[in-house]
């Protein structure tokens, strides 16, 4: 869970009036405010937001977050319209720039856009319509508890008086803010905006072909720039041609970044010309020397001889132990073995990273999408010796991320670029720099045994989990032989296995072991990080345990979860109610074990917990004789809390999921002489339209529990419910991706 800052309602609430007329609602927090509660100079994580009537009426709100595809710039305005009693078309939205003081954190990954801000941006909202209510209450003589609201309109029933907001707008504005514990927010049952479906308020520029992402910048005077890294991650540049670099038409400047310089950037050359295809033709003829590093001895086959070696081998810890997994496997009536492994994969979003910066009179400017816009800041100003006032971040629309803007790379090297130039500069990286320069979902290594008993019931399981740290332990050595054992070192960023990974506290004997080989390969957050992959290895191994019990494995799922869990402390764990719910909902939803199917087809079941949301998914897959897939139907329940705030972009969110996730099944990322092999989408075939099922049938599960996100959890159940509906069609069971490897294709 996010940690919340403590604001009270002068901190929260800034009132000042606008030239117009109306009043702007803002919120804010002092710096000193947020040193004082332990946050340092960071933004609070409980978000915030800014409201603006105008004195007819018409209220504009800022979406303070990224909009990376996601939804979150309707959404997020959605709550505040919602209590500030508002009809939606007379609202419109902008989009922020950063600004901490006003906003808070402004951020966009985990899924926490809706579990952060639901009641603050409610509350808001609440706050906005009460200092509405008193002022129209001074101005009448009559007291605020008589005066009520209809959308937009402030109504006094006694003296039959109603006047729109925009009439006091302006006297809102001298109004104290109310105290948000004396709010009263609205009962469900009289939402009119939240549980509506509202189209993306970009959506017309979007396919219109309008200007909106950052690729789309332009600034008066600005050029136009290449920065080509090592092809071997991690490798430094010693020397280049950069006087024949120089001397092509259109060049501007040619220079070596060296590696560090802002405290994160790559070693690499920059080219900056008077366009992006000058800067691209130069970089073709660019000869460099470089120093490849250690990296240069990393190989996916390497890591996967190494990943062998291990799994004979006593593992290096033990993140779990219940009971006496080795005395329950040898009393076992049945055990099952399966090794499991999982590519590095690509964020590959539509639109490549990118970023504009204008860098003039000791104050640099930039428009850059980010994920994280805040945690940039300080690092530029630290690289250009400024400080963070000095720096402007406009967020423009980003096309698409799923995790790669979470990392700001690319955005720190454009702002060293533009200080050195002396000119606006944009930096825009090719297909090309974006799949071999990645932060990579790691590849990971499970060797599971299960033990059933007499009755068919999971009594034990074991998992070595083979994963990477981009520390050495001590005699490691990279594509040889195993490291040896030796001090605890960090794993590589997502590349963990949390020992209450399900079906952990529901099985008596259970141990999770984990040992981690060096790695030099970026690796960092995916699309539902880790899950995606984790999902796949439990719920693949929970049907070969099901099946080798003679089970239904929907029902095998039900008994596990049936049972009383090991006790737990901490908040947010696995909640097997919730899980039992949406699979019983899809199992009616999908006919599961009554729906009569085409011949060549299987259905197959998974599940998931992931970001705070509960997925069950069934898959109806056809193969045919030549190993061709079509996925026909994937079936999708979930539940993310009592309310669904926007169900059309609710649906749409997890139409993404369930094509992000089949895209999964084929594709990988292999490793050579530390250099990424695939380098565009004819290497890495991302899904295609034609392949995609047809239907994908959404469903929600409304449960006692605040609103969680949505742009995540849906997508690790539908790998498996894939490769587990493949089983059942083929008797090939996948324990390893991607299903290239096993001869299949899409159709």
């Amino acid at each position: 869970m996010s940690p919340t800052i403590t604001l009270d309602r002068r901190d929260f609430l800034r009132v000042t009036a606008l030239a117009g007329g109306g009043f702007v609602l803002a919120t804010y927090l002092e710096p000193l405010d947020l040193l004082a509660q332990g946050r340092g100079n960071s933004a609070p994580l409980e978000p915030n937001a800014f409201v603006a009537i105008d004195a007819g009426g018409i209220v504009t709100i800022t979406a303070k977050n990224p909009e990376i595809g996601q939804g979150v710039k309707v959404m997020l305005p959605m709550l505040i319209a919602e209590e500030l009693d508002v009809a939606w078309r007379d609202v419109r939205i902008v989009q922020a720039d950063l600004d901490p003081s006003k906003y808070g954190q402004q951020s966009a990954g985990g899924s926490r856009a809706t579990p952060s801000n639901w009641t603050p941006m409610r509350q808001i909202g609440g706050a906005a319509r009460q200092m509405l209510i008193m002022a129209a209450a001074q101005s009448w003589g009559v007291p605020a508890s008589e005066i009520t609201t209809t959308p937009g309109r402030l109504v006094h029933a006694a003296s039959n008086r109603s006047a729109g907001y925009g009439e006091f707008a302006s006297a809102a504005a001298r109004v104290t803010p109310p105290a948000f514990d004396s709010l009263t927010l609205k009962d469900p049952k009289d939402y009119r905006i939240i549980g509506t479906s509202i189209a993306g308020v970009d959506n017309h520029k979007i396919v219109t072909g309008q200007a909106l992402f950052g690729s789309d910048v332009t600034v008066p005077g600005m050029l136009h720039g290449v920065y080509q890294r090592c092809p071997v991650i991690g490798g430094k540049a010693v020397s280049a041609n950069l006087d024949a670099i120089r001397a092509m038409p259109g060049i501007r400047h040619a220079f070596i970044v060296p590696e560090g310089v802002g405290g994160g950037s790559m070693s690499g050359v920059a080219i900056v010309a008077d366009s992006w295809w000058y800067a691209e033709s130069a970089r073709k003829k660019l000869t460099v020397t470089w120093d490849n590093g250690p990296t240069a001895a990393d190989s996916t086959a390497g890591f996967d001889t190494m990943a062998a070696t291990m799994a004979t081998q006593a593992p290096q810890s033990t993140s779990r132990a219940d009971g006496d997994v080795d005395a329950a496997l040898a009393g076992a009536a049945r055990t099952v073995e399966g090794a499991y492994a999982y590519p590095f994969l690509a964020h590959a979003p539509m639109e490549p990273p990118n970023a504009t910066a204008s860098f003039k009179d000791g104050k640099l400017e930039l428009w850059a999408g980010t994920q994280q816009p805040g945690g940039v800041v300080n690092t530029i100003a630290n690289a250009l010796g400024i400080t963070a006032a000095d720096i402007t971040v406009h967020l423009p629309r980003m096309g698409g991320s799923f995790g790669r803007r979470l990392y700001n790379d690319y955005v720190i090297e454009t702002a060293l670029i533009a200080k050195t130039v002396g000119a606006p500069v944009q930096i825009r990286w090719s297909r090309e720099d974006e799949m071999r320069n990645e932060v990579f979902r790691p590849a990971g290594y499970h060797y599971l045994k299960g033990g059933l008993d007499a009755s068919g019931s999971l009594v034990a399981w074991r998992n070595h989990f083979i994963s990477f740290s981009n520390e050495a332990p001590p005699a490691a050595g990279r594509g040889g032989g195993p490291p040896q054992q030796g001090p605890a070192v960090r794993p590589a960023p997502s590349s963990t296995l949390s020992g209450s990974e399900f079906p952990a506290r529901f099985v008596p004997n259970f141990a999770t072991h984990v040992s981690m080989m060096p790695l030099g390969v970026t690796t960092g957050a995916h699309r539902a990080p880790g899950s995606c992959a984790i999902s796949f290895v439990m719920q693949s191994f929970l049907d070969e345990l099901a099946d080798a019990a003679g089970k239904d494995p929907l029902q095998f799922r039900l008994d596990l979860m049936a049972r009383t869990p090991v006790p737990e402390g901490g908040r947010g764990g696995f909640d097997a109610e919730r899980m039992t719910a949406v699979l019983k909902a899809v199992a009616s939803s999908s006919g599961w074990g009554t729906r009569p199917l085409p011949e060549g087809s299987a259905m197959g079941v998974a599940f998931h917990f992931s970001h705070s949301g509960y997925f069950a998914e069934v898959a109806e897959v056809n193969v045919d004789a030549n190993k061709r897939i079509k996925v026909n139907k994937v079936w999708v329940v979930g539940d993310i809390g009592r309310q669904i705030v926007n169900p059309l972009n609710a649906e749409s969110q997890v139409h993404s999921a369930v094509n992000d996730g089949l895209s999964q099944l084929m594709l990988e990322i292999t490793v050579d002489g530390g250099r990424v092999v695939q380098g565009n989408f004819d290497t890495y075939p991302v899904l295609r339209m034609r392949q995609a099922p047809p239907e994908v049938d959404v469903r929600f599960v409304l449960s006692d529990n605040d609103p969680t996100g949505l742009g995540e959890p849906a997508l690790p159940p539908v790998i498996p419910a894939v490769t587990n509906a493949l089983f059942r069609a083929t008797g090939t069971r996948v324990r390893s991706l991607p299903l290239t490897k096993h001869g299949f294709s899409w159709r």
